[in-house]
């Protein structure tokens, strides 16, 4: 994990860079074209959406403009609950490749595990794959009993799992489970949407390496083996988060971290979730 263009490999051999940029709850249009390129021209290779966020037509259009080679870049979208089922994920992912402009996803999940649809959803998923449409398939904010439900009859393995992960949230027993079935884990909402950002145990460990308490949480989930997609929509941000191939956590730092967790929740309980 030398810089931004560092990658896990996964299951099925397909390279994923550790560090990407989320685009939740950013706005289509300009703002979310600008995200894009500033991530991009920083060095990002890898940008993750969804369909429920609404912007994948401007994040295709910031692929375009920023005139980057299609396969150097990695391209996430999720299936969104209400469009779960067979066909109607077939379709769905058709809707979300032709508003990203692409001929191909890099990685597609389903995006929450919705009861009595998410293993017909997965079998779409194994079809888009076996048809080459797209390089790898996951799942979004599946527990452990999801992932061993799904497995059961799955023909491909999900290769990711993205949940939300942060210090207060550390998620070892998933990230034990996933490491076992060689399930790459990756991480959303990895600052907590922020509320970490105060923490005087990350500060003290930020003010020792000269770094700021978001680079400190990102650099330990690169050490973790987590990938990570911070989100933001200003440049300088964009830029200074992924300003963390420079330093290292002491196993002492990466200690201090893990004794954070609370099991503290800032999204929605992937077993009791209704939308």
């Amino acid at each position: 994990m030398n810089n931004l263009q560092s990658t896990t490999k996964l299951a099925n051999g397909v390279e994923m860079p550790w560090f990407g940029l989320g685009v939740f709850k950013v706005e289509d249009g300009q703002q979310v074209i600008d995200s894009v390129k500033w991530a991009i021209n920083a060095g990002y290779k890898s940008i993750d959406t969804a369909k429920i966020y609404e912007n994948e037509e401007g994040v295709g259009q910031a692929i375009k403009e920023a005139g980057v080679p299609r396969e150097d870049l990695f391209i996430t979208t999720k299936v969104w609950n209400s469009d779960q089922g067979y066909d109607s994920t077939l379709e769905a992912f058709e809707t979300s490749l032709n508003k990203l402009g692409l001929d191909y996803l890099d990685l597609y999940l389903i995006h929450w595990p919705v009861e009595g649809k998410y293993k017909d959803t997965w079998r779409a998923l194994e079809k888009l794959y076996k048809d080459g449409k797209v390089k790898a398939i996951g799942v979004s904010n599946f527990q452990i009993h999801h992932l061993e439900d799904l497995m059961k009859d799955a023909e491909v393995k999900p290769m990711v799992n993205q949940v939300e992960l942060h210090p207060l949230l550390t998620q070892v027993e998933l990230r034990d489970f996933c490491k076992k079935n060689d399930i790459q884990i990756e991480a959303w909402s990895p600052l907590a949407q922020g509320e970490l950002l105060d923490n005087a145990v990350l500060k003290e460990i930020a003010d020792k390496h000269g770094k700021s308490t978001a680079q400190v949480i990102l650099r330990w989930d690169l050490q973790s083996e987590i990938v990570t997609i911070p989100k933001s929509v200003k440049e300088h941000r964009i830029v200074e988060n992924a300003s963390i191939f420079d330093f290292e956590l002491s196993q002492e730092d990466m200690a201090k971290i893990d004794a954070l967790n609370k099991n503290h929740r800032v999204g929605p309980d992937p077993d009791n979730f209704d939308f």
